[in-house]
């Protein structure tokens, strides 16, 4: 496997770099999240007033039209406002029962070992796919099992986290800024920063200064788990040219982010590469694929799978 070639010129684990917080830091950039009911829109999120917690209520959830995908699996839309380039965004959310899917990994590089993957190369039987975590050149950033082996060391930083897919097909965390290697894990690999991390919003996420860049707007890929353990899946995309230029970078922030997350029911959530990277495929029952491509190939990808 062409990883297992790359990973071995490793000497030394990944390391994330963030400023240091700073003693004095500022609110939040004024923004808010609406959502449309009842013929109006309904604003339910302000960064004025942003929770530092989330207790798991999906108040988002009774707002997205669902459709199956497979026992166990559903996928869904909602239409979202913002502020400023995010006034029209698109939420696609993916919903999996842990206890009905099995989860993968999966890795494409071309024989220069150039990072190859995209939803154009995902197999056939399965019915979910996305990339997965972020990426420095052409290799996964930080820690990578695939199949029970250990591809590439865990990275350092103070909002990684692990996603672990353990030998029963659940998934387990790991945050903080020594992710420690974890015995028994069938996949796993990590991304940043930290959405939510037991319900919590990272500190860094709750004011300007403190180390993130909170008033950045991207289109945005997220992963999380409620907790009766269900993943959950969200992606945003450009509402207001059409599915086209769905995939234009504009879109929401990284504590919006955190809110939608924490909205959708996740109790640990993290942020995987978004932008131009961001890709996702869904196969509904009757045979329609639906597509959100990206324009930028990636290393690494989750798959979701019908448990047999």
């Amino acid at each position: 496997m062409p990883v297992a070639m790359i990973a071995s010129s490793l000497s030394r684990p990944a390391t994330l770099r963030l400023a240091p917080m700073p003693q004095n830091t500022r609110p939040l950039p004024p923004s808010l999240l609406a959502v449309h009911e009842s013929g109006r829109w309904r604003t339910w999120w302000r960064s004025e007033r942003a929770p530092s917690a989330w207790t798991g209520r999906s108040e988002l959830t009774e707002h997205v039209t669902w459709q199956a995908v497979a026992p166990g699996m559903w996928w869904g839309a909602v239409e979202l406002a913002g502020s400023g380039e995010a006034w029209r965004t698109d939420l696609v959310v993916v919903l999996v029962d842990p206890r009905r899917a099995r989860l993968a990994l999966d890795t494409a590089f071309t024989r220069e070992l150039r990072r190859d993957w995209s939803i154009n190369r995902v197999p056939a039987s399965a019915r979910i796919a996305l990339n997965a975590g972020q990426f420095v050149a052409d290799l996964p950033w930080g820690w990578v099992v695939l199949d029970g082996r250990q591809y590439l060391p865990p990275g350092k930083g103070p909002l990684a986290s692990a996603f672990i897919i353990d030998s029963t097909g659940f998934v387990t965390w790991r945050h903080g800024p020594t992710t420690a290697e974890r015995r028994g894990a069938a996949w796993a690999f990590q991304s940043y920063p930290t959405l939510l991390e037991g319900g919590r919003v990272p500190a860094p996420l709750q004011s300007d200064g403190a180390g993130i860049d909170v008033a950045h707007r991207d289109a945005r890929l997220a992963v999380g788990t409620r907790a009766d353990s269900t993943l959950v899946i969200a992606l945003t995309r450009f509402g207001a040219m059409g599915d086209r230029l769905g995939f234009v970078p504009f879109g929401l922030t990284t504590p919006e982010m955190a809110a939608v997350m924490g909205a959708l029911g996740a109790t640990d959530a993290m942020l995987l590469d978004g932008g131009i990277s961001a890709q996702l495929l869904v196969r509904e029952p009757n045979g329609l694929t639906r597509r959100w491509p990206g324009i930028r190939r990636v290393p690494l990808a989750l798959l979701v799978f019908p448990r047999r």
